[in-house]
């Protein structure tokens, strides 16, 4: 698999260095295509909890992922002094999950159990600086063992003439499909596994289409203080409930998940950075949530980056977060048997959250470890801990070459 990846990522680059040697007809030799920067992110995470929705609410949560992006960007300037802006990135994902095996607990190990997901993407963006505006197009694809992506976005940007206020706009629509897998016990005769090996009949797959729109205005108050707002409204319709996820009610019986098929995301966002001086930056963010399914969340964090010298800074940070839960949440063998939608996901219910951890960051002027094309290099590590028990860590390593 490791060679086909290379293989697209050589195949695009050659396309567009084919197209960096094209000369205008007209004696205008055109600038070529130049790598601005490339981007290599890998990340390892782990948690553990024992609230797996798949076993109703009880049961292990274990899960590992290990997931890698590598990200290309490339420009070049057109006759006019435009720039046009392409950013390829191909990213693959690894995860192991207990829960997940507990759909066909008689096998000893499902499909289920450890998946990858790759997920290309390519955008192109137009930048006119005379008129400080920018738009661009993007087109993604991510696929799964039992999910398929296929995405589409559109991004504008308008800077003011002083450059002190910025605003951009970014619309998504992802259309989706993925097998409906059931429990081993709750499947009708002839039902499959989703498995193409097993050979024990067809699952039925169904589309799941999300559509988002997100808005935001930055503006710089004074020299040191900056500040954003986002708003980001967003709507999905289809099968929105995971349908190998149990649930159990109080009169004993058993069935899977069900949940309407229409959601409405509202978030809202503020964001204030403060530039305390040449070594200290305050930066605090603070977000609202609410949906159609009755949740509603509030989210704040704190940032300190430090800049120890001129190119070595440390940031610590903290995340807390409150959240309602659905009002189609209860715990395990609570549900009421003439309830039409439930869920015992503990992703959905009500919860308090604490996220702490610190990003490490080099940027020396001759390169990291003296190579000059390694411009910059992050480590960052965060601890996540949940009022339900759910525990999580993750380390991320960031390297940007120039």
């Amino acid at each position: 698999m490791r060679k086909i990846y290379l293989g697209v990522l050589a195949l695009y680059m050659g396309i567009l260095s084919s197209h960096a040697q094209t000369k205008d007809t007209t004696g205008y030799q055109a600038r070529k295509l130049k790598v601005d920067e490339v981007n290599f992110v890998s990340a390892y995470y782990h948690q553990n909890g024992n609230n797996s929705a798949v076993t109703g609410g009880i049961g292990t949560e274990n899960l590992t992922d290990f997931a890698n992006t590598l990200d290309l960007q490339m420009s070049k300037l057109t006759k006019a002094g435009n720039k046009n802006t392409f950013v390829f990135e191909l990213g693959v994902d690894h995860y192991t999950s207990a829960s997940s095996d507990k759909i066909d607990p008689y096998s000893v190990s499902s499909a289920s159990r450890q998946d990858t997901r790759v997920y290309p993407s390519l955008n192109w963006t137009h930048s006119n600086e005379k008129t400080g505006t920018a738009y661009g197009f993007t087109g993604s694809y991510s696929h799964e063992f039992d999910y398929q992506s296929k995405g589409v976005g559109f991004n504008f940007t308008s800077v003011s003439k002083d450059k002190n206020t910025q605003f951009d706009f970014k619309a998504q629509a992802f259309l989706d499909s993925w097998k409906v897998i059931l429990p081993v016990e709750l499947r009708p005769a002839g039902y499959g596994s989703g498995s193409d090996r097993d050979g024990r009949g067809s699952v039925p797959h169904s589309p799941r289409n999300s559509f988002s729109t997100s808005f935001s205005l930055s503006q710089v108050i004074t020299p040191r203080l900056q500040a954003l707002l986002i708003v980001e409204p967003s709507y999905q319709h289809g099968l929105l409930a995971t349908k190998y996820q149990r649930d159990y009610f109080t009169d004993g019986t058993e069935r899977v998940e069900n949940l309407p098929g229409q959601r409405y995301k509202l978030p809202i966002a503020v964001r204030f950075n403060y530039f305390l001086d040449d070594h200290f930056i305050i930066r605090t963010f603070y977000r609202y949530y609410m949906d159609n399914w009755g949740i509603r969340a509030h989210t704040a964090e704190i940032e300190l980056p430090v800049k120890l010298t001129s190119f070595v800074s440390v940031s610590p940070f903290y995340r807390y977060n409150n959240q309602q839960g659905t009002r189609y949440f209860t715990p395990y063998g609570q549900h009421n048997p003439t309830d039409t939608y439930y869920t015992s996901d503990y992703d959905l219910s009500t919860l308090h959250s604490n996220f702490v951890g610190a990003n490490f960051r080099l940027s020396p002027p001759n390169g990291v470890l003296g190579w000059q094309h390694l411009n910059t290099l992050e480590l960052r590590y965060g601890h996540y801990m949940r009022s339900t028990g759910l525990n999580s860590d993750v380390v991320t390593l960031a390297l940007k070459f120039k």
